[in-house]
């Protein structure tokens, strides 16, 4: 068994810091780089690229909606063509950055309101892997399973990684649990841990209805702007270790 640990990085922005970039970086496998357009700004997204390659850390582009006042977390209706040429312009700035640090963007991350939307929305799901196809159709896209991504990215012939949230709770159908609705995010380390590693190991895991839920997937997130994020990350990864899973990145 191999999964990858990935976190939200580089949601600085200007004189506002959060999370822990740097102790995080040193237990996840891939770095999912703000870009600007939720979080992130040119300092923060050199300095956290810098310490990714460093460490090793695979760099990815979190692209989002434009919506630095919401955190990326406000659904839009943007055009296609303008959705394509926004994330476009994310994955460029992001992975000019990283080369200038000696590393690069290998897979592409959409974040909050986007990465819902591009679940169920299979016009939004084809602008983004459209952005991908236009920049580097090498770079897989991480999606949940079941998402509208991995039809869209099929037909461009991009590869797609299903993702698994160890600190989110889960509807019935497999979608994440509204940020809007108490209980969205879990902040026990022992309890999201049992979580990461039945989800690793069983493939499975317990939505809000008691249900059990299909959630077999290669990477598994821990949010880097969630409170205690560094020893959420840390559990998350002795748990996996102590089940007999091996931590490495996909790409």
């Amino acid at each position: 068994m191999v999964i990858d640990l990935n976190a939200d990085l580089g949601e600085g922005f200007g004189i506002w810091r959060l999370g822990d970039d740097l102790a995080l970086l040193d237990i996840v496998t891939s770095a999912n780089v703000a870009c600007g357009f939720h979080a992130g700004d040119p300092v923060t997204i050199r300095r956290t690229c810098a310490a990714a390659v460093d460490r090793g850390v695979t760099i990815g582009a979190q692209v989002s909606y434009r919506d630095l006042a919401g955190f990326g977390r406000r659904e839009m209706d943007v055009e296609p063509e303008e959705l394509c040429a926004e994330v476009l312009y994310q994955m460029a700035a992001v992975d000019g950055i990283a080369r200038a640090m000696g590393g690069r963007v290998s897979y592409v991350k959409p974040h909050g309101a986007l990465y819902n939307r591009v679940v169920r929305d299979p016009v939004q799901a084809a602008a983004l892997i459209d952005a991908v196809l236009d920049y580097d159709a090498t770079l897989p896209v991480l999606t949940l399973p079941g998402s509208a991504v991995h039809a869209a990215a099929a037909e461009a012939g991009i590869s797609t990684v299903t993702e698994a949230f160890a600190d989110r709770a889960y509807t019935p159908s497999g979608t994440l649990v509204s940020r809007r609705e108490e209980g969205a995010v879990i902040h026990d380390p022992d309890l999201v841990a049992a979580r990461a590693v039945r989800m690793a190991v069983e493939g499975t895991v317990t939505a809000v209805d008691g249900s059990r839920v299909s959630v077999a997937a290669r990477s598994m997130c821990v949010h880097g702007d969630t409170p205690d994020a560094v020893r959420l990350a840390r559990a998350v990864r002795d748990g996996l270790l102590e089940a007999g899973v091996a931590i490495q990145s996909f790409a």
